[in-house]
């Protein structure tokens, strides 16, 4: 159970041996039902984290010798440094302060690894970005590899994106750290940023390197820590004993973070008229985003708040 402090175990009960029912002391063997469906383990980290920045470093590579980053417009180039820059502040905080720290809190060793691996897919996505900012300042005359600083502390549009993240860290409860982070905040925020702002902007501006170093934080997400997040919940709703009472913690969380995402959301889309070739309007890319998550709860049977229409 979420929180078994807070509530007696319902008489209706009815487990079996190894599943934290009748009969077992805390901590309830339930917990330890949770597999890791990416297995992930050391060598698995480090072979999977080195051929990423493997291909990032073989591509920016390629795009020097080409002399690509000349063919980026100007106002791109701007962009880039001041607002794909801020995003490594994201990466850094919630690698280093969220899911670092929910890996030594978290009950079994499964949690523990696919909770520090996905701390290490933050960490490396920030590195990536700022031996990127290096390069670029290297590559271009007119690029400021400190702009991304001023940005992240004085922008206005970054400002709730800015709060929202230490919000993010400053959550005790490694449940709802996770929780909080790759349900709510990666769908709503992260790719709407990521896939529905950058991805879609970039090539349109002569860039077709910064979709790769995007691309594969987005990978990370969507097929690994998005991967392993769904089962682990999925353990928790589903749980014979204490189902109703996880929902219905997990419900108070979708109503605690989903308007704070909504707002930090929509204090990004003057973003969106930025570049000279536009990407697809805000709207459109928030209602994506919207849709992405509301399919996640349903595979959480979850119900979407009332607070996602904001």
């Amino acid at each position: 159970w979420i929180s078994p402090a807070t509530s007696p175990a319902p008489s209706r009960a009815r487990r079996g041996p190894g599943s934290g029912g009748q009969g077992y002391e805390w901590p309830a063997h339930g917990w330890h039902e949770f597999r890791d469906p990416n297995e992930e383990w050391e060598l698995t980290l480090y072979r999977y984290n080195s051929n990423v920045v493997r291909q990032l470093n073989q591509n920016i590579e390629a795009a020097r010798q080409s002399k690509a980053f000349d063919q980026w417009n100007r106002n791109w180039v701007a962009f880039v440094s001041q607002h794909v820059g801020a995003w490594m502040h994201v990466d850094h905080g919630l690698g280093l302060y969220l899911f670092a720290n929910a890996n030594r809190r978290a009950p079994t060793n499964m949690h523990n690894n696919a909770i520090s691996v996905n701390s290490m897919h933050r960490i490396r996505a920030a590195q990536d970005l700022a031996l990127y900012n290096l390069t670029l300042s290297e590559e271009l005359p007119d690029f400021d590899g400190t702009a991304h600083l001023e940005t992240w502390n004085n922008d206005p549009v970054w400002q709730g994106v800015r709060e929202l993240s230490e919000q993010l860290t400053g959550i005790w409860d490694w449940c709802e750290a996770i929780f909080a982070a790759n349900v709510v905040f990666e769908p709503l925020v992260g790719e709407l940023f990521r896939s529905n702002l950058v991805q879609q902007a970039a090539p349109a501006n002569g860039d077709f390197i910064t979709p790769t170093l995007i691309g594969a934080e987005e990978y990370d997400f969507a097929e690994r820590d998005l991967r392993y997040t769904k089962p682990m919940f999925q353990l928790l709703v589903n749980d014979k004993e204490f189902g109703t009472e996880n929902r219905g913690i997990m419900q108070t969380w979708l109503a605690t973070w989903v308007p704070r995402c909504i707002e930090a959301a929509r204090k990004l889309q003057p973003l969106w008229s930025q570049p000279d070739a536009k990407p697809p309007r805000f709207e459109d890319g928030l209602d994506r985003a919207k849709s992405r998550f509301s399919a996640i709860l349903s595979d959480l049977d979850l119900q979407a708040p009332k607070e996602l229409s904001q």
